[in-house]
């Protein structure tokens, strides 16, 4: 019998493991691959919750968080880790996920290694390296050192060919993200948060979802961000907004400094992933910096306004399922308005079609695996 191909999957953070948890999952279900999944603990509580809910246990977590830890703190913890594990495990492949510095890291260890890397989420750009920093510098950096880039989008991969990466390694897949949404959506969803029954149940307001916690954002803009949220509040219009509140002190701080006891706003921490995905589905709009929320709310319906100034994924915008709004109060506050007042406007927002993903990328990424190593003999069709 051949051997089977060692695959480590490494996660770090949240949104990683929610976008590489169905890749994982189908690897696991196929025969030929032998998967280790890694995890750097780079969020260590909020990337437990995520594992849980796609019964999912790493086999290792390196546990490198601290509290403020610095980009470079995390970067000399993780790089002796991973480097022991992979000598260890010998992988022929190391999967890694979007724009992190646990992707990045591990990446570069396994290239100093001489061991294959895939690169799940490959091709994201805003243009500038310091928006979202340094997310733009991790995957420019990855797309280097990358022998697999499963691109989601035909976007995705355009950005891939113009920086003369081979075409042969680039398969467009779909962002599965969508992948992981569609398994947790439910009609009769009850929410574990108490608070989040209670802010669904008041009759006759909008909702409004607010997530952000992304670099460029702490401090003043963070401050913007909740002083549009007073200032909508205070202008007579039927709201609620809902913001789990990141774990970062530094987002902490702000945020419930500036919106804690105020009437009309409900706060709590981070949510487990199934509450969040069933939140997104029975709100009117949603305010974030998140790239993955991004991906998500075009499926179920929900107009976003993305709280920065570029971002890498412009199909939504393109779509006319997102906004770029940046996170200046009196603009926050007008597109806000306009968009939840005027029928049209919001119409057009919620029925745009998803360019993300159908529900079937984790399915060809493991598809395209088995091919590319001999398992099956006819390489499966690119997301269209």
């Amino acid at each position: 019998m051949a051997k089977p191909i060692k695959v480590a999957c490494i996660v770090g953070t949240r949104p990683e493991a929610i976008k590489m948890a169905p890749v994982v999952r189908d690897l696991k279900a196929r025969d030929g691959f032998e998967v280790f999944l890694l995890s750097t603990g780079q969020h260590k509580e909020m990337l437990a919750q995520v594992l849980a809910a796609f019964d999912l246990t790493p086999d290792h977590d390196l546990e490198i968080m601290t509290e403020r830890q610095t980009l470079n703190q995390i970067l000399a913890r993780a790089i002796p880790g991973l480097d022991q594990v992979f000598a260890q495990f010998q992988p022929n492949l190391v999967l890694v996920q979007g724009d992190t510095s646990t992707a990045f890291i591990a990446g570069l260890v396994a290239f100093n290694r001489r061991i294959k890397v895939g690169h799940v989420e490959a091709g994201l750009r805003s243009g500038d390296k310091w928006q979202p920093f340094p997310e733009e510098v991790n995957r420019r950096l990855l797309s280097v050192v990358a022998d697999l880039n499963f691109a989601p989008t035909p976007t995705a991969r355009d950005y891939l060919l113009r920086e003369a990466v081979d075409p042969g390694s680039i398969f467009v897949t779909g962002n599965t993200v969508i992948d992981a949404l569609l398994t947790v959506i439910k009609p009769d969803y009850r929410f574990r948060e108490s608070l989040l029954e209670e802010a669904l149940q008041e009759h006759g307001v909008k909702r409004i979802l607010v997530t952000a916690h992304r670099r460029e954002n702490w401090g003043e803009p963070m401050a913007e961000i909740c002083q549009a949220a007073k200032s909508l509040l205070a202008s007579g219009l039927p709201l609620r907004f809902i913001w789990p509140v990141h774990l970062n002190p530094v987002v902490r701080e702000v945020v419930h400094r500036e919106l804690s006891g105020v009437s009309g706003v409900y706060l709590t921490d981070p949510l487990e992933y199934s509450d969040l995905a069933n939140l997104m589905s029975r709100v009117d709009l949603i305010w974030t910096d998140s790239g993955g929320i991004q991906e998500e709310a075009p499926s179920l319906g929900v107009p976003i306004l993305v709280l920065r100034e570029v971002t890498e994924r412009p199909e939504g915008v393109a779509a006319k399922a997102a906004r770029l709004v940046g996170t200046e109060a009196g603009r926050l506050v007008q597109v806000t308005r306009t968009i939840l007042t005027q029928s049209d406007e919001y119409r057009r927002m919620a029925a745009a079609a998803n360019p993300y993903g159908d529900g079937a990328a984790s399915r060809r990424i493991g598809e395209y695996l088995a091919w590319y190593y001999g398992l099956i003999s006819e390489k499966p069709l690119p997301f269209a």
